[in-house]
């Protein structure tokens, strides 16, 4: 048998902390009523928008999300600080993402009954990462005793599957033996917990996977990566604009611009149909229809945005047997999310079983993997 590009194993690490959609509207309006208060004046003349205030009702409508993870809760729910309280590390200790990197990391290895000595490569491919250099990837290479090498990849939502794609290149080209692809997404840093309309969207998590040969893998729930796909096109409407430009350009960092914030209305308009084409388009390569499909991992960032892209692929919803649903526990976690619903809905399925992991995001930027369970 020839020997094929595996999936080999995945890794979860979720934080201790969770923030309900109670407690963040109980203090986004509490926040709100204070400053429609002390502005008063300002709204009056016109020279200030007034806050509008938010309720559970109006997030779950909106995105699906009843409730996230967060690195650290200090800090994000008091009224006059409105952001995460993340303590200093000195250069000698292990970065924050790092950290979290390991942890999704020796979860995935030994899903796939790997060591330290079975990898070569680490890609850190992430929507933000902590710092410009050393690489965090080439902290973690470190940290776990790999040898070889590392570097980190930002493709903001897509950054996951872009980093497989990487990862299944290398290893059929015989550059790696075997790949740590790493997901830390520490998104709650860059979130406007001040802003009504994406408060409430991210969460913080990490996920790590195995990629290797068919010929080295001794796990028994592997996935074959029959194909990948990666597309962008660039786009205005889903930007974060903070970075180490604003320390020479004297503008606010805690500027709503310098966060993330996006054209809701026009990314879902624009985004869904260029990702179920994505995907029919990919299936059709690959000679698989979509009725062939028993799993869709698809991007975690909207319950709607998935409802219609599989609407127009099924003509139908997707039940949540075939196409899972992790946002409503863990909001949008940027790359993470589709690699979160292949972790916690994969062990399921029969030798054979075809699936697709989808991701789509900021770019805009659009990846997939087709696998087929061993």
């Amino acid at each position: 048998m020839n020997s094929s590009v595996v999936i080999s194993g995945v890794g979860l690490w979720t934080p201790t902390h969770s923030i309900s959609n109670e407690e963040l509207v109980s203090s986004y309006n509490a926040y709100a009523e204070q400053y429609n208060l002390q502005n008063k004046a300002a709204i009056e003349a016109g020279e200030l928008d007034e806050k509008p205030s938010s309720s559970p009702a109006f997030i779950e409508k909106a995105s699906g999300i009843k409730s996230r993870f967060v690195l650290s809760k200090e800090g994000i729910l008091d009224i006059n600080r409105m952001r995460p309280y993340i303590e200093a590390r000195g250069d000698d200790e292990v970065s924050h993402q790092a950290e979290m990197s390991i942890a999704a990391a020796k979860k995935a290895l030994a899903s796939a009954n790997k060591t330290a000595a079975d990898i070569d490569m680490v890609i850190v491919s992430c929507a933000y990462t902590q710092r410009s250099y050393p690489a965090i990837a080439i902290e973690v290479q470190a940290a776990l005793g790999i040898e070889g090498f590392g570097f980190d990849m930002l493709v903001a939502c897509s950054a996951a599957t872009f980093g497989l794609e990487r990862a299944v290149d290398a290893v059929k080209s015989g550059t790696s033996k075997g790949v740590l692809v790493i997901n830390p997404e520490l998104t709650s840093p860059q979130v406007n917990f001040k802003d009504r309309d994406s408060h409430f969207i991210f969460g913080d998590v990490a996920t790590a996977t195995v990629i290797e040969s068919s010929d080295t893998c001794t796990s028994d729930h592997a996935f074959d990566i029959l194909s990948t796909k990666c597309v962008t096109s660039y786009s205005n409407n889903i930007r974060s604009n903070f970075g180490h430009i604003t320390h020479a350009t004297d503008e606010d960092p805690y500027s709503a611009d310098k966060m993330f914030h996006q054209n809701g209305r026009k990314v879902f308009k624009e985004v869904c149909p260029m990702a179920a084409e994505h995907i029919e388009t990919h299936l059709q390569d690959q000679g698989i229809a979509v009725s062939d499909l028993k799993r869709w991992w698809l991007h975690q960032a909207n319950l709607n945005m998935n409802l219609l892209i599989s609407r127009r692929l099924l003509g139908r919803d997707a039940t949540l047997e075939e196409a899972p649903v992790v946002l409503d526990e863990y909001a949008n976690t940027a790359s993470a999310g589709s690699i979160i619903a292949f972790a916690k809905y994969h062990d399921d399925l029969d030798s054979g079983d075809i699936g697709v992991i989808c991701s789509f995001g900021a770019g805009y930027s659009i990846g997939s993997l087709v696998l087929r369970k061993r």
